[in-house]
């Protein structure tokens, strides 16, 4: 006997039962999305490392740590996306996008991402983003908007505990005045941190605020807040932000030391999380923000974008956490049962018509007697079982029982799609 081949560690199968919530969820995603008109973008699942690099930034855990990376047989250097953001703005940039008519322009993705890290809870390294990302405005309603887009899914789906933390990272010249004050406060006992961290120092010092190892040592929470270092311009953006937030009635809390883990962020950052009783440690269901900059990292003109993505697999705990079923439907309008040869080989056809009617149907394929055929019904919970003998077919009739209440009434075969309708109104 062959050995048996399993799945990869940090990826799941979803199975029928599983994938119907996944189907719903999506559906909810692209109508919401379609009311605010995004539209969709789908992009290679494998991208040129140097994207990321440029991208993502080479100080992120993400480029340093959890990518994907490969050589291909031309001896190109190449990567699973472990994000979907940098893939987005190389489209922007490839296509022209920054030269349409109609701006900002405004997209949404769903699709597998890949990162390595430890398998968890609710953690995988396939796992399946949905984002959305506005490219061309500056103006801190669009910041507001999309904040408001990812609030809507949640609620649409019937999440209640949620909380949303804001932040403003500030443009490059407040920035620049935090980072020279971070280093001024880490520096003398940066011997103290993890080694990432002592890397980060001159780097990218605000990721230090971001470091899950460290985040108890004292010098964290003395460290300057990036508040203290906004400009005028920026506190007036941050401002307008959180003032078209309480315009569409979203609260939010403050958090100076939201950071968010990639480096093309500044002026806004969020995070989304869950406050459910046992949701777990990790509480973080969405991030995102403004990232003004990327798109000339990316070898485009000059253009502000603001983003987010959630996880679905995330999103999907949150739900359990909440003990939320979503409203699927798993029911068939109409099964087939047939007795005799003849009787079998004329539900071939029949089943088809139904079909192309617009009906979901299903018949027997196993052989099986009556009772069992009945059972199998049950178990598609079907509206309506279609009963079908050699006798009825000889005699041009066909008995129809409705489920629900047990009724059963006779249809003429020659005629039976059109009376079925008219039994189904």
């Amino acid at each position: 006997m062959a050995k048996q081949i399993q799945i990869p560690r940090g990826t799941q199968d979803i199975l029928p039962g599983e994938t119907e919530k996944w189907q719903y969820i999506e559906n909810i995603a692209r109508e919401i999305c379609e009311k605010y008109q995004y539209k969709e973008i789908r992009t290679p699942i494998f991208e040129q490392t140097e994207l990321f690099l440029r991208g993502v930034g080479d100080t992120t855990d993400i480029v340093q740590k959890e990518m994907y990376s490969f050589t291909d047989r031309g001896g190109r250097e190449l990567t699973l996306r472990p994000e979907g953001t940098a893939s987005t703005v190389r489209s922007f940039v490839e296509n022209k996008m920054f030269g349409q008519a109609n701006q900002p322009v405004k997209l949404y993705y769903m699709g597998p991402m890949f990162r390595y890290e430890r398998p968890q809870a609710g953690r995988y390294r396939q796992f399946v983003q949905f984002g959305v990302e506005a490219l061309g405005s500056n103006d801190p309603a669009i910041d507001a908007e999309v904040i408001s887009l990812a609030m809507a899914i949640y609620q649409k789906l019937g999440l209640t505990k949620l909380k949303l933390v804001i932040n403003s990272l500030g443009d490059k010249e407040s920035r620049k005045a935090h980072r020279d004050a971070l280093i001024s406060h880490f520096e003398p006992r940066i011997g103290e941190f993890c080694k990432d961290c002592q890397s980060r120092l001159e780097k990218n010092p605000m990721r230090i605020l971001d470091c899950k190892a460290d985040r108890d040592h004292e010098l964290m929470k003395t460290a300057p807040s990036i508040l203290d270092y906004l400009n005028e311009a920026s506190t007036e953006y941050f401002d307008k932000v959180k003032q078209y937030l309480t315009s569409v009635g979203i609260e939010y809390e403050v958090d100076p030391n939201l950071v968010r883990g990639l480096d093309y962020y500044n002026h806004t950052a969020f995070e989304i999380m869950s406050d459910a009783e046992g949701f777990g440690a990790i509480t973080t269901l969405c991030g995102g923000g403004r990232y003004n900059g990327l798109v000339e990292e990316i070898g485009g003109p000059e253009t502000p974008g603001i983003g987010f993505a959630l996880s679905i697999e995330r999103l999907l705990a949150a739900l359990d956490a909440e003990g939320i079923e979503l409203p699927l439907t798993a029911k068939i309008d109409c099964y087939l049962v047939s007795l005799g040869e003849n009787a079998k080989d004329y539900t071939v056809g029949l089943l088809h018509q139904l079909r192309n009617a617009g009906f979901s149907a299903e018949r027997d394929y196993l052989d099986r007697k009556i009772k069992a055929q009945f059972k199998a019904a049950d178990r598609y919970q079907a509206k309506y079982v279609a009963v079908l003998g050699d006798d009825e077919l000889a005699a041009n009739k066909i008995t129809v029982k409705t489920m629900e209440d047990g009724g059963q009434t006779e249809l003429p075969l020659d005629s039976f799609l059109e009376k079925f309708k008219e039994l189904c109104k």
